[in-house]
């Protein structure tokens, strides 16, 4: 009786420590954008910031090759926030071409904030790249910041659970496929 309640003890032990583990892991937010005092506010606005247990973890790019190579550093950043003029007026706009296709990451969120909406008209932006969400820079209160944010993290994590799943369905099924033939295989020698 006392060898398993110390069994049960270490169990809920190293549940707990696991659960500490996940809940001291935090979400990976990368701010591209050429201006630093956007990376100061961004950070300063989002400091306090927590989602299901978890802090940020803020990278900086002030380039698109910047940003590149921190996407290809941290393949799990559940965020980008991306400004749309940088080195040129729609290198944003290419980094999400990028991200998307060459790097071929859909599960990051990008949240495109421009501060000259006219370079990049958000109607033809939202249909044509895949983005999540578009703000004017403007209009980017730390409200509105704290719920965009909060949105696409919820959505980052819910894509993060659909992955695992399907990858858990494609095991079951290759394993159920293997068993059916090995099954079949032995009733043919029979």
């Amino acid at each position: 009786m006392i060898a398993e309640k110390k069994d049960s003890n270490q169990t809920d032990s190293r549940r707990q420590d696991e659960a500490s583990h996940q809940s001291s892991k935090s979400w990976k937010v990368l701010i591209v954008d050429d201006e630093p005092s956007v990376h100061q506010v961004t950070r300063l606005a989002l400091q306090d910031f927590r989602f299901a247990g978890r802090g940020l973890r803020f990278f900086s790019a002030y380039t698109t090759s910047e940003a590149i190579a921190l996407l290809k550093e941290n393949p799990d950043t559940a965020l980008m926030l991306l400004d749309v003029v940088m080195e040129s007026p729609d290198a944003g706009l290419r980094l999400v071409e990028h991200v998307r296709l060459s790097l071929n990451n859909r599960a990051v969120r990008i949240i495109l904030r421009t501060g000259q909406p006219g370079q990049a008209p958000e109607q033809q932006v939202v249909a044509d790249y895949d983005i999540n969400d578009y703000k004017e820079k403007t209009e980017l209160t730390a409200t509105k910041l704290f719920t965009a944010v909060y949105s696409a993290l919820r959505a980052y994590r819910d894509i993060c659970a659909l992955q695992t799943n399907r990858r858990g369905m494609e095991s079951i099924i290759d394993a159920t496929a293997g068993m059916f033939r090995s099954r079949a295989l032995s009733e043919f020698a029979q």
